[in-house]
Order: structure tokens, then sequence, then C-alpha cells
């Protein structure tokens, strides 16, 4: 029932939202998305790539671990 959206009923939706928003706040909204929509894919990516650092570098994990316990990440180093 709402799988598809046919060029119908887009075309109903952009009159719809040209009324309510009129023609001169429309591009303004359209930016707005835009910015927003690239916004968010960049801080998916970053995010993503963090979990893939995490996941890549196994060896790192204790460290970390340690580090936020206030141990000292690196036994070697005493002093």
């Amino acid at each position: 029932m709402f799988g598809r959206i046919g060029p119908m009923e887009l075309i109903l939706i952009l009159v719809i939202a040209l009324v309510i928003f009129g023609p001169k706040k429309l591009p303004e909204i359209g930016k707005a998305i835009g910015t927003a929509i690239k916004e968010f894919k960049k801080h998916t990516s970053s995010v993503s790539e963090s979990i893939e650092d995490a996941v890549n570098a196994p060896d790192e994990a204790p460290k970390i671990q340690d580090a936020a316990k206030g141990k000292d990440a690196d036994p070697k180093k005493k002093g």
C-alpha cells in the first residue's frame, strides 16, 4: 500500500508543499534538508570508520580499557 510513490503522488506532495510554504520558502527548505542529509551522511561515515578502526585493531582494546580504568596503558613505560 505505501511501498511505492508514483509520479502523481509526488506531484500531489509538491503541490501541497507549495500551498503550505509558498514559493519563496521552498528553496530554503530544500537547501536545509539537503544540508541536513549531507551532515547526517558525514557523521554516519565517521562513526562507521571509528567502529571499523576499533574492530580492526583488537590489540589496542586492552590499552584503551586500562587507560579508562586509570592504569598505565603501556606496562613497559614506568616513570
